[in-house]
């Protein structure tokens, strides 16, 4: 008879997991929410990676000798 020990104590990816999947509102919300701040996070960086690689080349950058600057 194979005898397999049986974990007494949960980790912390198990306590985390059945929080978020205990009711469908809790997963959709997270779902969401996750979308939300990742989709927010990947525009950041990828906008600072841009203006990092562009520095020097953007239009605002350009200065055009002879021209006075407009009065606001």
């Amino acid at each position: 008879m194979d005898f397999t020990p049986r974990r007494t104590q949960k980790g912390p990816f198990e306590a985390i997991y059945k929080l978020i999947m205990r009711r469908t509102s809790v997963y959709a919300t997270f779902v969401i929410a996750g979308a939300f701040f990742g989709e927010r996070a990947v525009d950041y960086g990828v906008h600072k990676l841009w203006e990092y690689n562009n520095v020097g080349k953007r239009y605002e950058d350009i200065s055009v000798l002879g021209q006075r600057p407009s009065e606001e």
